[in-house]
C-alpha cells in the first residue's frame, strides 16, 4: 500500500528538482544575453565597428520595418558608420528584454528601446520604446546576433 505514495512523491523530488534546474540555466541565459545586448549597444554607441563586426554573424540578416531586409554584414557597418556614428544613440527601456531558449542554437531576445538622435532637440525625440527581436547564436567562438527584427 505504500509503495504509490513513494512513487507519488519520487516523482514530485524528480520533477521539482529538474524544474529548479531548467530555472537556473534559463536565469543564466537571460544574464547572458542581456550582457551581450550590452556589450554589442555600447559598442553601437561609440561607433566601435569592430567590436560590432565581431558580434555579428557573417550571415546576418537584419529586418527593417522601414528600411526592409539586409544580408550583408558589410554594408549593415558601413551603414552604422555612415548614418548612426556620433549621430544615434540607443537607450534600452529598463525591464523590458525577455529571453527564450532556442534549443541546439542560442536564445531569443525581445524588448524596447529608444534611439536618441544627438542632432535633434529633446522635444522632437521619441517618445515611445520600438520593439527589437534579435536571434541570438552561441558559437564555439561566442554569442553571435544572426538575425534581427527591429520595429519603429
Amino acid at each position: 500500500m505504500k509503495k504509490p505514495y513513494i512513487i507519488i512523491l519520487l516523482s514530485f523530488v524528480f520533477t521539482t528538482s529538474v524544474f529548479s534546474q531548467q530555472k537556473n540555466s534559463e536565469k543564466e541565459l537571460y544574464k547572458e544575453i542581456v550582457k551581450m545586448d550590452s556589450i554589442f549597444f555600447a559598442a553601437y554607441n561609440n561607433c566601435d565597428i569592430e567590436k560590432q563586426a565581431s558580434i555579428y554573424a557573417d550571415s546576418i540578416e537584419f529586418y527593417h520595418d522601414k528600411g526592409g531586409l539586409s544580408t550583408s554584414k558589410k554594408y549593415l557597418l558601413e551603414t552604422t558608420k555612415k548614418n548612426i556614428c556620433g549621430k544615434v544613440t540607443r537607450i534600452l527601456i529598463n525591464g523590458s528584454i525577455e529571453v527564450y531558449p532556442i534549443n541546439n542554437f542560442g536564445a531569443v531576445e525581445i524588448g524596447l528601446h529608444k534611439f536618441h538622435n544627438n542632432q535633434e532637440p529633446e522635444a522632437n525625440q521619441q517618445k515611445e520604446g520600438s520593439k527589437f527581436i534579435i536571434i541570438w547564436h552561441k558559437t564555439n567562438a561566442g554569442w553571435k546576433i544572426s538575425r534581427v527584427v527591429s520595429l519603429h
